[in-house]
């Protein structure tokens, strides 16, 4: 089961999904806002959680879970929620633990103007860029991939996410029992912030490993496709 992050939708797999395709059923969600998927009128990062968790629980057999981004912090939190794990894979959650975690307060304020004014696309490029810290190759990459409008149109979702993850309270104590395998990726040339909150998280959880992607940043399964799904699966095979 896929979990999209910030601004994406079940689409931002299409680099990776046909290769998954040959190994396992997959589940590729569109989380609130996005897609088919509907919203509410008020927005709360919990909701997200129980989300996740209601669709791992849908599904007959014991799931492996991956998240990307704000998505895997939602999956994270749904591992809390549901009995229904195989393995969990989290690509950089975004959590608020470093110091290096930027101030971003004014950066969203510039957005909402932006998006306000009907410059969505404004917007989510300083997202990527002054939130993010995302290399100028990479959201070169991303600006050339096929769902970029809908990554457009859902800039105003980037807002109150950042804003939810801000507030978001990482307490390690509640994770000593999650002990479902995991894999945490994280791009050796990732923001500093993100690979911090990598770290930190395999301090927390009894049963994770590091996988660094050399050479790569915060999107490795546009910029490394193969080498992504290679870690993927080498992981589920030493967890079956």
């Amino acid at each position: 089961m896929l979990v999209h992050g910030t601004t994406a939708d079940h689409t931002r797999w299409v680099s990776v999904l046909p290769a998954l395709k040959e190994h396992f059923t997959v589940y590729a969600i569109d989380r609130r806002g996005r897609g088919e998927s509907g919203d509410a009128d008020e927005y709360a990062l919990e909701r997200e959680f129980e989300d996740v968790a209601a669709v791992v629980e849908s599904i007959n057999n014991p799931v492996i879970l991956l998240g990307h981004s704000y998505g895997a912090l939602c999956s994270l939190e749904a591992a809390l929620r549901t009995d229904n794990l195989h393995t969990l894979v989290l690509y950089e959650p975004p959590l608020p633990v470093s110091d290096h975690d930027p101030d971003t307060e004014d950066v969203l304020d510039e957005m909402t103007a932006l998006v306000d004014d009907g410059e969505n696309e404004q917007a989510l490029v300083l997202f990527f860029s002054g939130v993010v810290g995302m290399p100028s190759a990479e959201l070169d990459a991303l600006r050339s991939a096929p769902n970029w409008p809908a990554r457009v149109d859902a800039a105003h979702t980037a807002i109150r996410e950042e804003r939810a993850r801000k507030g978001y309270e990482f307490d390690a104590a509640r994770f000593a029992g999650l002990t479902a395998p995991t894999l945490l990726l994280s791009g050796s040339e990732s923001a500093p912030f993100l690979t911090d909150a990598t770290d930190v998280l395999d301090d927390a959880l009894p049963n994770s490993r590091i996988a660094v992607l050399d050479g790569q940043a915060h999107a490795a399964m546009n910029t490394a496709p193969e080498r992504f799904i290679d870690e993927v699966l080498a992981f589920v095979r030493e967890s079956s």
